[in-house]
Parts: structure tokens; sequence; C-alpha cells
């Protein structure tokens, strides 16, 4: 990249598709360790981990969220699956291993269908 470009993009924050607004913010709490509210209402919320901010939007249709999933990059990624382990959300097909692809990642669901993928740099 050339010095004289300016660096436009700063961090994205994944928008996820939610059944129900309070209950997902529930989930992702109690079940995922979310400690930041950013703002909850019956439509949209947003919430937070650590440096990882997700947005939910309210859906009526379960084809949405069952279809979506987003990527985090983590560390210590062996601590979070044993803790995410404990709370019963790995998705039955997405244990923690090394990928061809150079991560070392795993796989949980949300309440409603949505995909989390997490993943650290071999």
């Amino acid at each position: 990249m050339e010095n004289s470009q300016m660096e436009h993009l700063q961090r994205a924050s994944p928008v996820l598709a939610s059944l129900d607004i309070r209950k997902s913010v529930a989930f992702y709490q109690d079940k995922m360790g979310f400690n930041k509210i950013g703002w909850v209402d019956d439509h949209y919320a947003v919430i937070g981990r650590d440096k990882v901010e997700l947005h939910f939007w309210k859906c009526d249709n379960k084809i949405f969220p069952e279809n979506t999933s987003c990527y985090l990059y983590v560390d210590n990624v062996d601590d979070l699956y044993a803790e995410l382990k404990e709370a019963g959300v790995i998705h039955p097909n997405g244990p923690l291993g090394d990928k061809p692809w150079g991560l070392r990642e795993f796989s949980a669901l949300d309440g409603d269908g949505n995909l989390l993928r997490f993943g650290q740099k071999l």
C-alpha cells in the first residue's frame, strides 16, 4: 500500500439475525461471556466482550440466523474453547483443531442458529 493512501477501514462489527433480541442478549451474556451492553430494545442490540462488538437485528424467519456466520479472531483460543465447551455452545461439527489455512479454530452456535467461528493464527 502506498503511504499516500489513507487507511479508511478500522474495524468491523458483525450484524447477526435474532428471532428475539432480548433472548439473544441474555444468551450471549449467560453462555458466551458478553458483558458490555451498548444498546438493547426489541428491534436491535449492540453488545460486546473484550474488543469485539456484535450487533443484532430482529427478524421473524429462522432461515436468516440459521444461514449466517461470522469469524472472530481471538487470543488464547484453547482457553476460550474450554469456556464455551463448558457452556454447551460448541457446534457438533466444530471442535477445536488446527486447520490447513493456518488457524487453530472452533465453531459455536447461538440460540437462534448463528454460527460463530473463533480462530487464532498458528
